[in-house]
């Protein structure tokens, strides 16, 4: 059994205690081995003894993605290349590549992280897990491969693409878990259905959903339509990749941080000062085990808050909230600010719209403006235009009330925004064309 119930339910001293053993070996490790740590360690006026407990921790410094990119390719590694077995890494399509290198030791560690999370959902190794997450330099196809090995279940290494192959692959090899993006979970549900396949051919019986944010209603939408458990992971390719969090089967409300791993804070995303445990925020992540690129106070930019309450599950770590969105993608429209996760929940509670849409951002005579563009379902496309015309005002009501903010409503024909077989593109912003 992968369920560590020595780690994973040790008590809060006890936990502390390791949190702070690893935390003081990482700064003497980054002060000395990583040129960029030593100089803002020495810009700081700080040695590595200056920590004594974990409330230390505010005095230490941030390292933000732009820090990676700065040292890329190497730069921020804290062993010799020839120590590092794997490298993964963005795409880099806003700047430079932000680059992550791993020892064996961090692959291993990795791989237990993420079979700890498969077995949070319920999965065992009589399970066979569907992988539909991207393979290659993005760290998600391959760590939840490496997991459900890990965890002795059957991998299926299907990766992104092929959509209506993977339906049948699902339906004839028997898969029962799904692990992909969330939004391209309805793209399969909506293939399947255009492929005369029925989900009830399915043994599907739970979902690992993650790599980008997703509300309570899309949740409700997914389980309505496959009738399994959807499930959140989180994870980031700066900090390890998927496996980083976790929600569990048994409550499903949050995610279980693994803080035997990883030392979560909230911050004040503007001033950088940490927030009282419950309080809304920005999550930092220091990395505790990490051996080739370990990470200190690292920005994640996603939005969320620390739930210490006990969970049923007998897990002690604590759990973060669901991802409501990111500190540097959120929308200022006219200075009322919007995170697209709030725009979707008022899409998903309205009747008869799908879960696909679009916010478009243009400016007109100096002003930033909002355009939503949303599908609808077939029944109501073929509607009047009077009665599209209604719904379209009750959207743009909606948002105004609960948002502040007005945006034009455009209902759209079934399956005309482009689907992803990654992370739903959810914002152009027509300003910058």
């Amino acid at each position: 059994m992968v369920f560590d119930v020595q780690k994973e339910t040790l008590p809060r001293d006890e936990l502390e205690d390791l949190q702070l053993k690893r935390l003081k070996y990482l700064v003497q490790r980054i002060y000395h081995n990583v040129p960029f740590y030593y100089q803002r360690f020495k810009e700081l006026g700080l040695m590595p003894d200056r920590l004594k407990s974990l409330s230390d921790l505010k005095y230490l410094p941030f390292t933000e993605k732009q820090d990676l990119r700065n040292n890329y390719p190497f730069g921020m590694f804290a062993v010799p290349r020839e120590s590092v077995v794997r490298v993964h890494a963005s795409s880099g399509t806003t700047g430079k590549a932000t680059v992550v290198g791993y020892t064996q030791r961090d692959v291993e560690n990795w791989a237990g992280l993420m079979a700890r999370s498969f077995e949070a959902a319920g999965a065992t190794r009589a399970d066979i897990v569907h992988n539909a997450y991207g393979y290659g330099l993005f760290t998600g196809g391959l760590g939840a491969h490496y997991g459900a090995e890990a965890l002795g279940a059957t991998i299926l290494p299907v990766s992104g693409g092929a959509t209506k192959r993977q339906v049948m692959l699902m339906r004839d090899f028997g898969s029962t878990v799904l692990c992909c993006t969330p939004s391209y979970s309805l793209h399969l549900y909506e293939t399947a259905l255009a492929s005369g396949i029925s989900i009830t051919d399915l043994k599907l019986k739970v979902g690992i959903f993650g790599a980008e944010p997703w509300t309570e209603e899309m949740r409700n939408d997914i389980q309505n339509k496959f009738g399994i458990k959807a499930l959140d992971i989180y994870g980031l390719s700066e900090i390890m990749g998927p496996g980083v969090a976790m929600e569990c089967i048994a409550a499903q409300a949050g995610l279980h941080i693994w803080e035997d791993h990883f030392l979560p804070e909230i911050i004040d995303p503007e001033s950088g000062e940490p927030l009282p445990l419950g309080e809304k925020g920005e999550l930092v992540v220091t990395t505790l085990t990490k051996e080739a690129q370990p990470l200190l106070r690292y920005r994640t930019r996603d939005i969320t808050r620390l739930n210490p309450v006990p969970c049923i599950c007998g897990r002690t770590h604590y759990r973060i909230e669901r991802i409501t969105g990111r500190s540097d993608d959120m929308l200022i429209i006219r200075g009322v600010n919007v995170f697209p996760s709030q725009i979707e929940s008022i899409l998903m509670e309205t009747e008869g719209l799908s879960p696909h849409y679009q916010l478009l951002i243009n400016r007109e005579s100096g002003m930033d403006t909002l355009e939503v563009r949303v599908e609808v379902d077939e029944n109501i496309f073929s509607d009047e235009i009077k009665h599209l015309q209604r719904l379209e005002k009750k959207i743009q009501n909606h948002i105004k009330e609960f948002l502040g903010v007005t945006a034009k409503i455009t209902m759209v024909e079934p399956k005309s925004i482009a689907r992803s077989e990654g992370k739903a593109q959810r914002i152009v912003d027509c300003r910058k064309l």
